[in-house]
């Protein structure tokens, strides 16, 4: 499926949103985990000790996730960066490829990163 046109300015506001929710997410995890530790103190049973495995690796993914779009957005400025500086004049005329599949991405993601949050809160009021 062929791609809309887009101007650059609005490709990089969409990054910089993506970038400063992917920024929060992270803080979060940290936030999260912080929480999880807490959990593991208070309690010793083994049922717990199977979540709380869960959690921690549910973590680790969503960093990782985090970590990689990250990286692919930051690719992707960069690439606008080296064309507005080839042709200073045409930037504000010329028509991107919107990056509908990078959008697809981080919707996935902030479900999938919605959902997880949502069964740690379920957890937590379990063991609380």
């Amino acid at each position: 499926m062929k791609e809309k046109a887009i101007f650059i300015g609005d490709l990089h506001f969409e990054h910089e949103m993506w970038k400063r929710e992917l920024l929060f997410c992270k803080d979060e995890l940290n936030f999260l985990t912080n929480r999880l530790e807490e959990v593991v103190i208070m309690h010793d049973e083994p049922e717990l000790m199977r979540e709380v495995e869960h959690f921690q690796n549910q973590f680790i993914l969503q960093n990782q996730n985090i970590d990689q779009f990250t990286h692919d957005i930051n690719k992707k400025e960069h690439e606008l960066a080296v064309f507005a500086k080839d042709h200073p004049v045409a930037i504000d005329h010329v028509h991107f490829d919107d990056h509908t599949k990078l959008r697809n991405n981080m919707e996935g993601f902030a479900k999938t990163y919605n959902i997880m949050k949502q069964e740690f809160r379920v957890f937590i009021a379990k063991w609380k």
